[in-house]
C-alpha cells in the first residue's frame, strides 16, 4: 500500500538557505533539504487502484502559476514541542490549490482532512526538546524570510512508514500554468 501526498517543492536554491538554519538545536532531527516541500494534502496509506484514481483525477487540476514565499520561523506543539517549520503565508491562490486537492480526494471517498491547511516547511522533528530551546533557537533564527518564488507545478509523493521527513518517491508531477 502506497502512502501518498501532494505537495509543492521548494527550489533547490531556497532549500539551500534553510538548510543553513539547521544546528543548534538539542534533539532536533534535521529535514535534509532535498525533502523540503510544502504539504497540500496528506492522503495516507491506500490501496494501488485508489492511488491510480488519485493521480489520474489530479491531472485535470488546471490552476494559474503560484508564488511562495517564507514568512518566518515557529514551532508546531504548544505544550511539547514537535516541529521547527518555516512558515509559508497562505494566499488565495495557494488556498485555492489546496481546497481543490481537498475536494478531489474527498470525491474518490477518502475522509476529510481533519487538521486545518497551516502551510509550512518542515526543518525539523523534535524529541525532547525543552520549551527554553525551542525558544531560544527561534530568537536567534525566527526571523528567516525568502521569496516570493514561482511554484510551477505540484508533485504527488509516496513515502514509507516512518517517522517523517523521506525519504520521498516523486510519483507524478502536475505543470501549473495559464488556464485557457
Amino acid at each position: 500500500m502506497p502512502r501518498l501526498f501532494t505537495a509543492l517543492e521548494v527550489p533547490a536554491e531556497v532549500g539551500q538557505r534553510l538548510s543553513l538554519l539547521r544546528g543548534g538545536l538539542p534533539g532536533a532531527r534535521w529535514i535534509d533539504e532535498e525533502f523540503y516541500h510544502v504539504t497540500l494534502r496528506f492522503i495516507g496509506d491506500i490501496d494501488d487502484r485508489t492511488a491510480d484514481e488519485i493521480a489520474d483525477a489530479l491531472s485535470r487540476v488546471k490552476r494559474r502559476e503560484i508564488e511562495l514565499q517564507f514568512g518566518g520561523l515557529d514551532v508546531f506543539g504548544s505544550s511539547k514541542p514537535h516541529s521547527i517549520v518555516a512558515r509559508v503565508p497562505s494566499t488565495r491562490a495557494l488556498g485555492e490549490l489546496q481546497a481543490e486537492h481537498e475536494r478531489i480526494i474527498q470525491r474518490i471517498g477518502l475522509p476529510p482532512e481533519g487538521r486545518k491547511f497551516l502551510p509550512h516547511v518542515t526543518l525539523a522533528r523534535l524529541r525532547g526538546t525543552a520549551h527554553r530551546d525551542v525558544a531560544n533557537y527561534l530568537a536567534l533564527r525566527g526571523g528567516f524570510f525568502a521569496g516570493p518564488f514561482p511554484v510551477s507545478r505540484f508533485v504527488l509523493y509516496s513515502s514509507k512508514d516512518s517517522t517523517g521527513g523521506g525519504p520521498y518517491l516523486l510519483e507524478q508531477s502536475y505543470p501549473l500554468a495559464e488556464v485557457a
